[in-house]
Parts: structure tokens; sequence; C-alpha cells
């Protein structure tokens, strides 16, 4: 019999008391106990009304299995993976469901790289969980708090960054926070660097009733309100627990990561590193690697997800890794996510501009972008889905790394895959030409509801 993964694109999540149990997390915490062998593990937690319980349930496992635990309390997902591997510890695990509905929690291991583990490593996790293989121990381990998880990861943020210059140009921010966990840290941040700080949805509130705890494009009008109306310099949202970030530039428009991830390796990043590789997954615009080829980088592509793209950054000793949804990554502080970081090195890029965010995002090749998603009645349907959209038409080429990206031309294309978190395929596509991006969206979405 198949056994059912555990992991998915980030962690293992599931909604609280129905499919992540009680009995299901003090078992993979018993499983992840055995993979780390020995502590101390740091632990720590979002915002969501059952991450507490979870913490406690965690904390309480690791230690009847022998391992110390440094209790970091509620922090960022970034705060907790530089804690990993700080040194002081052997690895972190955060209770966090990310970007999903209040309702949904998860439990995300790092190594002691502050890496999340890599898929093999997850199916090792997956093995001890499942054939109940839980190391024994005779004695019990201590647990203690750790209040410099925030403040010591506060310090090497700001030792990335031009710190004075910063504060020489007092930029304004406008920052939503989205109720979720870098309401703690992002905020503080900045104002150490001397902005003046507009916070949106500034309370931590487990159903993130301001604007959900995803920031998209859609659902960020309140902000690029604030942007304007504030005369900020830029606007950033994170998500619930604060390693993804989208930025509006100063007249309000919002863009996706990956124009983001362009601007810095335009501006910024290709003097601190030159001749770099940037890495990130397949769906990333070509925007990114236009600007690249320019700037002497070299782009490396990964199936979607962050760990694959974090994985690879540690194997290239890669100092820039980002995606398209607001993950970016900067090797310096850690091969993660992290969007308190990323908006320190925004602030780094403007004060050494000469021109505005809007003016910078002007000078970038432009493209048109459609991302949209589709509801599964059932998980089978993926690999229909998918046969039917790469047996459709008569494309330049089909890459199959994950999923299906069809390439009708050199600067056009469209991709579809399962997601690794939700019941959903997902569906992105990008084009030089907005009218074949129109009629190439609609003729594929046919396709894919005809499949399901």
């Amino acid at each position: 019999m198949q056994r059912q993964r555990l992991f998915g694109t980030n962690g293992v999540r599931g909604v609280y008391g129905k499919d992540l149990t009680n009995d299901l997390v003090i078992d993979l915490t018993y499983a992840i106990a055995t993979y780390y062998g020995s502590g101390p593990i740091a632990v720590g937690y979002d915002g969501r009304r059952s991450s507490p319980a979870i913490s406690r349930l965690v904390c309480s496992a690791l230690n009847s299995a022998g391992l110390d635990v440094g209790d970091a309390g509620l922090v960022p997902t970034p705060c907790l993976q530089f804690a990993a591997k700080s040194g002081r510890y052997n690895g972190g695990i955060m209770i966090t469901a990310s970007h999903n509905p209040p309702e949904y929690n998860g439990i995300k291991p790092a190594a002691a790289d502050g890496v999340e583990i890599s898929r093999e490593d997850e199916l090792k996790v997956e093995e001890i969980y499942y054939e109940r293989r839980f190391a024994t121990t005779s004695g019990h381990g201590r647990e203690f708090a750790d209040e410099n998880v925030i403040p010591s990861y506060a310090e090497k943020v700001l030792s990335l960054v031009d710190a004075e210059k910063i504060r020489s140009k007092r930029l304004t921010v406008a920052m939503d926070v989205g109720n979720g966990a870098q309401a703690v840290c992002a905020p503080m941040i900045a104002q150490r660097l001397g902005c003046k700080v507009i916070v949106v949805n500034g309370n931590i509130d487990s159903d993130f009733p301001g604007r959900g705890s995803e920031p998209t494009p859609d659902n960020l009008g309140v902000l690029s309100e604030v942007v304007r109306s504030g005369k900020a310099d830029f606007g950033v949202a994170f998500d619930g627990d604060g390693d993804r970030s989208i930025f509006c530039d100063d007249s309000g428009t919002i863009y996706w990561g990956d124009v983001t991830g362009a601007l810095l390796a335009k501006n910024l990043l290709a003097q601190k590193h030159p001749g770099a590789e940037i890495v990130c997954p397949v769906n990333t615009s070509i925007v990114l690697e236009k600007v690249a080829e320019q700037a002497g980088l070299n782009v490396v592509y990964t199936k979607v997800g962050s760990v694959e793209v974090s994985r690879e950054m540690v194997e290239r000793n890669a100092p820039l890794g980002l995606e398209e949804n607001g993950g970016f990554m900067y090797g310096p502080i850690n091969e993660v996510r992290d969007g308190a970081m990323t908006t320190a090195l925004v602030l780094d890029m403007l004060a050494g501009a000469r021109k505005t965010f809007s003016g910078l995002v002007e000078e970038l090749p432009r493209t048109f972008k459609i991302k949209t998603k589709f509801s599964l009645g059932s998980r089978d349907a993926v690999s229909k889905v998918i046969k039917a959209c790469i047996d459709h038409g008569s494309p330049k080429r089909i890459e199959t790394m994950d999923g299906a990206k069809i390439w009708i031309d050199d600067e056009t294309w469209l991709m579809v895959r399962p997601s690794g978190t939700e019941p959903l395929i997902r569906m992105y596509a990008e084009s030089t030409d907005k009218l074949l991006l129109d009629s190439k969206v609609e003729e594929y979405s046919r396709i894919v509801k005809a499949s399901i």
C-alpha cells in the first residue's frame, strides 16, 4: 500500500484538528527528533490561533525524546531559521501554515544550516514516522526561553546594508504586515534604518481580517492607497509568517516577486556579487533572465518550491534566489525566503539610486503576466490535466521539470502544475504580446476545465 506523503511544497500542513491532529503532531515531532538525533532545537510559531498549542506539543515531544529546546515564541519564520543556523542549535522547527487560510497550520523543520530540510531528508522523516522507528531515551530534555532570536536577526540584517546611507535618505515605507508575524520585526528594522513607517494591519490576528494571509496584487488596494496618500517611497506586504514580501512602487503599482528580484539583481546585487548565480523556479518571469544576461549574472532553474530553490543555492553557494510569489532569498544572511531582509535590500537599493522605485521599474524589459488557479475535485485529475495541455496544439517546445511549461514562442509561455499545499492546479503565463497572452490563457483554461 502506497503511503500518503506528509510533506508538501513547504513543510507539513493541514486543517488543525482535522488533517493536522494532536496525535499526528506528536508522532511527527518524534520522527523529526529521531532524524535530528540530538539537540538543542529552536522552536518558534506564527500568530495563528492554534500555533501556541501546537508549539507546546512540539516542545514537549522533543523534550520527551531527550532533546533540549530553545523556545523562541512568536517570531517570523526567517528569524527562527536564522536562529537554527546560529551555531547554538542543531536545527529548528517553525509552527506555521504560511499563507494558508486561518484554519490551517503546519510544521516546518529546518536543518542546522538554517534551511528547510531537503526533499530526501523529508522522505527519511516520513519513513521514520510511518515505521514508528522513534529513538528511545531514558533522559528528558530541558526547555529554555530564547529571547535573543529577533534582536540577533535584526543586527545581522542591519550589517548587510549601508545603514548610514539609508538613514541619511529618511525614506518613508508603507508596510502591510497582514495581521501576521512580521508585525514584531519588520517595522522595527525599518525604524532602526531611519525610515518613517506607516503600518497597515499591524495587529496580530489569527483570522487575518485585514486582507487575508497571502498578499497578492488583488488584495493590496489599501496598501496602494496608503503609499499614495502618505507619499511613501514604496510599500511592502508580508504573508502570515513573514517570509514572503510583495512590493509596490511610489505610485502604488504592485509587482510580483520576480519583478522586485529583477530590480535588485540589476540595481544592487550585481555590484555586490558580480558574476553570481541566481536560482529561481521555472515559473519565473523572462524579465529576470533578460536583466541577468545584461548584468553578467547566470540564472539556474529549479522546480517550484522554496525548498528546491534554497537547497540549490546551498549546493552552488549562490547568493541570490527568488520566487515569483514574493519569496526572495539572500545567501549572506540565509538561503531562505525573508521578507524583512528583502525590504532592507530595497531600502539599500533606493538609497543608492537617483531614481524612484517606479523609475527603476520603467528601465526593466516589459512583459505581461497572468496567474490563475483551478480547484480540483480530486488530485487524480492532475496527470490528466497536464497531459491534455501537453498534447494540445503545436508549441515551440515543452519543459516538464515541474508540470508542463509550454513555450508558444521565444517570448510567450504558459505553465500548468499542481499546487503543493492546496487541491489546485495553478496556471502561470507571460508574453511580450498581451493579445497573444490573453488568447492562449483562454485557450488553455478551456483545456484545463474540460480535463478536471
